[in-house]
């Protein structure tokens, strides 16, 4: 017996930090290539205080993805005073709006949980010296 203690690896962080939820009538590669779009057009919606994109940030918390190819993506705010929170939904739908497939886009703002530093990837925290 060791009074060794095995130390487990820490969980990866997965490459896409959004999973879209879809109801599986979509073909697989269908939503897959949509993910990928989508997480490429959210990566040019950034807050005018911030220099990282929302998608970095960690400001997107859920995507659902319908039969119908309508888009509902739950996302928040660094805090709920921010200058842009009138029109950061906004920007948000036009960029998925801009995705090949979708039809519909609808975007909520949500505060709970509350965002922190911690839904940062590691880009994002590398670009704003936060390591």
């Amino acid at each position: 017996m060791s009074d060794e203690t095995e130390i487990a690896p820490a969980p990866a962080i997965p490459e896409n930090r959004i999973t879209p939820n879809v109801s599986g009538a979509l073909p697989e590669a269908e939503v897959e290539r949509i993910t990928s779009d989508l997480i490429g057009a959210l990566k040019t919606v950034y807050d005018p205080e911030i220099p990282v994109d929302i998608y970095e940030l960690g400001l997107i918390y859920k995507v659902d993805l319908d039969d119908d190819r309508k888009l509902t993506i739950d996302m928040t705010l660094t805090a709920p005073g921010c200058p842009v929170a009138g029109e950061m939904p906004g920007w948000v739908e036009n960029a998925a709006r801009a995705v090949e497939g979708i039809q519909d886009v609808e975007v909520n703002m949500v505060f709970d949980p509350p965002w922190d530093a911690t839904r940062m990837s590691e880009e994002a925290q590398v670009a704003l010296n936060w390591w």
